[in-house]
């Protein structure tokens, strides 16, 4: 069934009017990696592994008219069994030369590398430093407009999303309504700086939370909802600048991620990375950090007195030790570019967990990135 609707979106974009022009891209990802130990990290472990973080795509266009194009992008993840997925689908309407707007699936501009996310020829990494970059809300369903213009040597970009969004995460399902997003870029030659901001009605449902807030609800119903994420407002914030002389290259993100009224610990995540060009080889340096364990929900099961007090903390502490994060992670990376359009890459990255200790682990991972 997934292959038939799969063709048949590629025949209906290739069934366009005479006139329109239409372009066929791809890209691929072909990373292997290896721990140096029995821990595992980003889902690989002691035996070398080329299928988690791989992957292979398409991506067509064309123009439906003078004004609007349709473009979709389809692709296959080695972790799904390179099961075909559509990632992108959706029109877009020039309505002047520096606005344009979007309907249908797309991907949300929360980071620097947000619309290339993907393609790793695209930047110096193996992977976009994931503590940053692994969100459950990357791609929504709704409406996008953007704007674009030029003051003088710099280019100011503007964006605004809406829209709706579903995804796993946790060992759960996460869904988020009425997603409001909005955007604000401007750079010169070397000099890129955004913010962004968003807020989504999110629930969060998993067989453990939801049997806990149903025990909780029928002693306190109250403590219930507080501790529930059933639609609650979540908040993003990111920021990040670029700086690209050529020869070398300095660039940072941070981001922000809570849910107030919940368990969920508020997320701030950050990295700082560097480099340099010789020729075609491009050695870098990242150092990210990410601090999500935060105990929540102590003021609120306080004042529910004894003996819930005492009887539920043991509860909350585990849920809260299940979920909490605190993570340093330390690489190093090398790219050499083969060609044109094809890169190759090594890395090492070294993560240390604030946690459990235990879960110190060492990565090394090579990739071959390209596209065509």
């Amino acid at each position: 069934m997934k292959k038939t609707l799969i063709a048949a979106a590629l025949t209906a974009s290739v069934a366009l009017p005479a006139h329109a022009e239409i372009r066929i891209n791809g890209f691929a990802n072909l990373v292997g990696g290896v721990t140096s130990s029995d821990e595992t990290l980003y889902g690989y472990d002691e035996n070398f592994n080329f299928s988690q973080e791989s992957l292979f795509a398409l991506q067509a266009s064309g123009s439906i008219n003078e004004k609007m194009t349709a473009t979709v992008q389809i692709l296959a993840r080695g972790e799904n069994d390179y099961d075909p997925e559509f990632q992108w689908a959706y029109v877009t309407y020039r309505m002047t030369n520096n606005t344009s707007f979007s309907a249908g699936r797309f991907r949300l501009p929360l980071f620097k590398y947000s619309d290339s996310l993907d393609i790793g020829y695209s930047h110096h990494w193996v992977a976009v430093p994931q503590g940053v970059y692994d969100v459950p809300f990357n791609n929504i369903d709704g409406f996008r407009l953007d704007y674009a213009d030029y003051m003088g040597d710099w280019e100011i970009k503007l964006g605004a999303s809406v829209g709706t969004f579903e995804n796993e995460v946790g060992g759960g399902v996460i869904t988020g309504d009425n997603t409001y997003l909005v955007s604000a870029e401007i750079s010169n030659d070397w000099l890129n700086v955004r913010t962004v901001y968003g807020t989504s009605t999110t629930t969060f449902s998993e067989t453990q939370i939801d049997g806990l807030v149903g025990q909780f609800s029928a002693l306190s119903p109250a403590f219930g909802d507080f501790y529930a994420i059933n639609e609650d407002t979540a908040n993003f914030f990111g920021a990040g600048f670029n700086i690209d002389r050529y020869s070398w290259f300095l660039a940072g993100e941070f981001t922000r991620i809570e849910i107030p009224d919940s368990f969920s610990s508020t997320d701030d995540t950050a990295y700082l990375t560097a480099g340099f060009r010789a020729g075609k080889w491009t050695p870098s340096l990242t150092y990210s950090v990410f601090e999500g364990d935060e105990l929540k929900g102590s003021d609120e099961l306080a004042a529910l007195g004894e003996p819930l007090n005492s009887a539920l903390r043991p509860i909350i502490n585990a849920v809260n030790d299940r979920f909490a994060e605190n993570y340093q992670v330390a690489s190093a990376a090398i790219r050499y570019d083969y060609a044109a359009n094809f890169a190759i890459k090594v890395d090492v990255s070294k993560y240390t967990d604030d946690l459990v200790e235990e879960d110190d682990a060492t990565l090394v991972r090579f990739a071959i990135n390209y596209v065509f």
